[in-house]
C-alpha cells in the first residue's frame, strides 16, 4: 500500500489511519494533533484500542492532507504518533512530520511497543531510522496490563521516555497527571489520552447507561 522505500519530498505518501484528532491536550503538553494508524503486530492483552490491532485497511488519508489539517489549527504545537504501530507506517509519517515542520516548527511525541535498543541496532523496516530522527521524545515497550500504576504518559511502568532531542527535555511525562477526552466522531467514540481505572469505569457505566435507555 505505502511505497516504503524513499523519501522524495515531492512524493505523497498514504497513510493507514485509525483515528484522527486535530486538538487535543491530553497526549502531552500544550495543544496536539494525535494520529492513530492502523495495524499492530504485538496484540498487548488489556490494550485500550484492539479494533486498532488488526492490520486491515481503514482511512487512507495523504500525508500532504493529514499535513494540511494539522497546520489548519494555528494553536497546535505539537504532534502525537501513536496507534496501532507508528513503526509499521514509518516512512510516511516521518513524511508527515517533515510536511508540517517545513511550516511550523512543532514537537513530536511516539509511543511505539519496540525497544528503542532494537529499532536502531536491527534493521527495524523501511524509514525507521528517518522517523526516529524525526521524534523528539519516544515512549517505547510493550504494554503489560499488571504494570499499569496509573502514572505518567504511558500505559504502564516498563515503557521508558527516552528525550532524542532537546525540544521537551523538561516536561516531567513520568510524573504528569494523566488525562482523557471523549468526542464523538460520525457516530463513534474517540478517547485520547491514557485512562486510570477510574476513567474506564466511568465510560463503562455511561455507555451501560446509554444503551439501556436506547432499549
Amino acid at each position: 500500500m505505502l511505497n516504503l522505500d524513499s523519501l522524495d519530498a515531492s512524493e505523497e505518501f498514504t497513510l493507514n489511519l485509525a483515528a484522527f484528532k486535530s486538538e487535543t491536550r491530553a497526549l502531552g503538553p500544550g495543544l496536539r494533533s494525535a494520529v492513530w494508524v492502523q495495524g499492530c503486530p504485538f496484540s498487548c492483552p488489556g490494550c485500550i484500542a484492539p479494533e486498532w490491532i488488526p492490520q486491515r485497511s481503514a482511512n487512507q488519508v495523504s500525508t500532504r492532507q493529514l499535513a494540511d489539517m494539522i497546520l489548519n489549527c494555528a494553536e497546535v504545537t505539537g504532534i502525537t504518533l501513536s496507534g496501532g504501530e507508528p513503526m509499521q507506517q514509518a516512512a510516511a509519517l516521518a513524511d508527515l512530520v517533515r510536511r508540517v515542520r517545513a511550516q511550523r516548527e512543532v514537537d513530536v511525541i511516539c509511543f511505539t511497543g519496540f525497544f528503542l535498543a532494537d529499532l536502531v541496532v536491527n534493521d527495524a523496516g523501511p524509514g525507521v531510522s528517518s522517523l526516529l530522527a524525526e521524534i523528539d521524545v519516544l515512549v517505547d515497550g510493550p504494554y503489560i496490563a499488571a504494570l499499569n500504576d496509573e502514572r505518567g504518559l504511558r500505559g504502564s511502568s516498563n515503557q521508558r521516555f527516552h528525550y532524542l532531542t532537546s525540544r521537551l527535555k523538561d516536561i516531567p511525562f513520568e510524573t504528569m497527571p494523566r488525562k482523557v477526552e471523549i468526542t464523538i466522531q460520525e457516530g463513534n467514540m474517540l478517547l485520547a489520552g491514557i485512562p486510570t481505572r477510574k476513567n474506564l469505569e466511568a465510560i463503562d457505566g455511561a455507555i451501560k447507561a446509554l444503551r439501556a435507555v436506547g432499549h
